[in-house]
């Protein structure tokens, strides 16, 4: 059946003919897409209506000829992210929902079927001014991948943006990683606070007992546990703006006696056995896999015997095969950031003396709470963009509504995989786990 378009510009003048042209792309190369529930919009306003039945949750709005070259020609995940961050084209609606389109697009069996036709219909529209690009925020690292004076530039380049930034989107207690809900429904912030307090519950805090957290961001979890559980937290982060503003919030709190965020690398800590619990939460992806038996090794060496390290990561599937190159979030978003798959970290884990004592994926938790960070990010979109610029908003919301694609299809997950140091078999643990879930 013929698409249905509506040109929005007939009142003032002619059709432009690259408009035409790029409408009857659009056209031909997703006639198989189905549901086609978003619209197109062209940059004279002419207008291909989503399908009959279904509702708008997007629409793609385009603003000049050339944005079809960089959408259609060789599109992978790069390209397209740049043509957005580059205002080649914009998103209004459901961010989220235009990643099952990018994926239809980037399939290599669509572009070797429809590459002819591209190219015949491409052809008659200007390949106009490519190299004019905006800024990017593009890090630039030097020495070893995964040193830690690398590792010091990539978590700077990311979390030290701006504090203020983050508290426009993140919750009261500046939590950077995935919440855990009780519903679809609940509140984020609630989420949060559920999440912080299910870790606690899991590790199996004790007042008097010494915590350390690596790599603990804004320090959200040593209060939460020095507070509700009664422990002397310590929490590392390679951020001196997250140092800065954690020693804030716990002296504002009254838990300087309690607690401590220090700017260290978790291979700078040498305490033998010098604490009871251990627990990461949404730093593992910046360790790589080179550096895992040095990551495990040291918190084996870093906990005492029986104690648990509760290891909170995200993870990439194995079925799922990354694409050659860097991804957009490799580029613009995690510098030297790996996904690896959970069998790869568990193995490694074993191999440093520890015994795997649960694992649970919280994949749907995450999807939902990359949702929310997206949708807080918009409210506050003017905020942001005068806060850190127009190319950094539109850097984060790609980065974020397409993480809540990955989680939500299933190509990454987050683990929590609790591990127990228990030399001569004794763990110390209890038969059950019904104390998690009070």
């Amino acid at each position: 059946m013929k698409a249905r378009t509506r040109n929005l510009a007939e009142p003032f003048g002619t059709v432009d003919r690259s408009a035409e042209v790029g409408l009857s792309v659009f056209q031909s190369l997703l006639a198989d897409y189905h549901p086609r529930d978003f619209a197109v919009r062209m940059w004279n306003g002419s207008l291909w209506e989503a399908e009959a039945g279904q509702p708008t949750r997007f629409t793609l709005v385009m603003k000049h000829p050339r944005v079809l070259h960089r959408i259609f020609w060789f599109p992978n995940d790069v390209t397209l992210g740049e043509a957005y961050l580059d205002d080649d084209f914009d998103i209004e609606g459901d961010i989220c929902a235009v990643f099952g389109l990018r994926d239809y697009i980037t399939d290599p069996q669509f572009c070797f079927r429809r590459w002819l036709c591209r190219a015949r219909i491409l052809i008659d529209i200007p390949f106009i001014d490519l190299c004019r690009h905006r800024a990017r925020p593009l890090a630039r690292l030097q020495g070893d991948r995964h040193s830690i004076e690398r590792d010091r530039q990539a978590v700077t380049a990311h979390y030290d943006l701006s504090n203020e930034f983050f508290s426009l989107w993140l919750d009261p207690e500046m939590v950077y990683s995935c919440a855990y809900f009780d519903h679809t429904a609940q509140d984020l912030d609630e989420a949060q606070v559920s999440k912080l307090d299910y870790i606690c519950r899991k590790l199996r805090l004790r007042p008097g007992e010494r915590l350390l957290d690596i790599g603990c961001g804004w320090g959200g979890l040593v209060m939460h546990a020095a507070r509700r559980y009664g422990v002397y937290a310590r929490g590392i982060t390679l951020s001196r703006q997250q140092a800065e503003l954690a020693a804030r919030r716990i002296a504002e709190a009254g838990l300087s006696d309690r607690c401590r965020v220090d700017i260290a690398d978790y291979r700078e800590i040498d305490e033998p056995c010098g604490y009871d619990k251990l627990v990461s939460v949404g730093m593992f992806e910046h360790v790589g896999q080179s550096r895992l038996s040095d990551y495990f090794s040291r918190a084996w060496r870093l906990l005492r015997s029986p104690g648990v390290f509760l290891n909170h990561g995200i993870a990439a599937s194995v079925s799922y095969l990354k694409k050659a190159g860097p991804s957009f979030v490799d580029k613009y978003v995690f510098p030297d950031g790996e996904l690896l798959p959970i069998s790869t970290s568990l193995k490694a884990a074993e191999e440093s003396g520890f015994e795997v004592r649960d694992v649970e994926s919280l994949r749907e938790h995450y999807a939902l709470t990359l949702r929310h960070w997206v949708r807080r990010l918009e409210a506050r979109r003017e905020e942001v963009r005068r806060l850190v610029g127009e190319v950094t908003y539109r850097v984060w919301r790609l980065y974020m509504a397409g993480s809540a694609h990955g989680f939500a299809t299933g190509r990454i997950s987050v683990f929590q995989s609790l591990l127990a140091k228990c030399e001569g078999g004794m763990s110390g643990l209890p038969l059950k786990r019904a104390d998690w879930y009070v």
